[in-house]
């Protein structure tokens, strides 16, 4: 657990600055990440032994929930996200849920346009708490 959180932290850690309010990433604790991977459907990436990547499903009424999808920065560029995010894709059908949804933040475009790429859309927009702004983009990708 001490490594899936290190590695969640370290692939997050760009969004420090970045993001209002900050991530939710710095809310983790082992015990916390502990009882999210009993929870959820978790997948990891490994290059040998390392722990690369990871993402989390959580089943919700009519689709899967996508979060804490997450690589190692050294390895960002080399298909392990796509490879992630197919696996939690393969397991939503697989679960009967004809939709995957995530978030991610107004304030990450890049991660946005990524995800369009991978065909997400755009299906709404919310604000964290004492916002009075749209902080969040709700992404919702159609499963065959």
């Amino acid at each position: 657990m001490e490594e899936l959180l290190d590695l969640i932290m370290r692939a997050f850690a760009y969004m420090d600055g970045v993001i209002d309010p900050p991530s939710s990433a710095h809310r983790l604790t082992v015990e916390n990440l502990r009882e999210k991977c009993a929870a959820e459907i978790a997948f990891v990436a490994l290059e040998g032994e390392r722990l690369v990547g990871c993402v989390f499903l959580a089943e919700r009424t009519d689709h899967f929930y996508l979060g804490k999808l997450a690589v190692d920065p050294s390895y960002q560029g080399r298909g392990t996200g796509r490879l992630l995010l197919k696996a939690a894709e393969e397991a939503a059908v697989a679960g009967g849920k004809p939709r995957i949804e995530l978030q991610t933040r107004v304030e990450l475009t890049a991660n946005q346009t990524a995800f369009a790429q991978m065909g997400f859309v755009e299906t709404g927009r919310s604000a964290h708490a004492g916002f009075d702004r749209p902080t969040s983009i709700t992404m919702r990708k159609a499963l065959a």
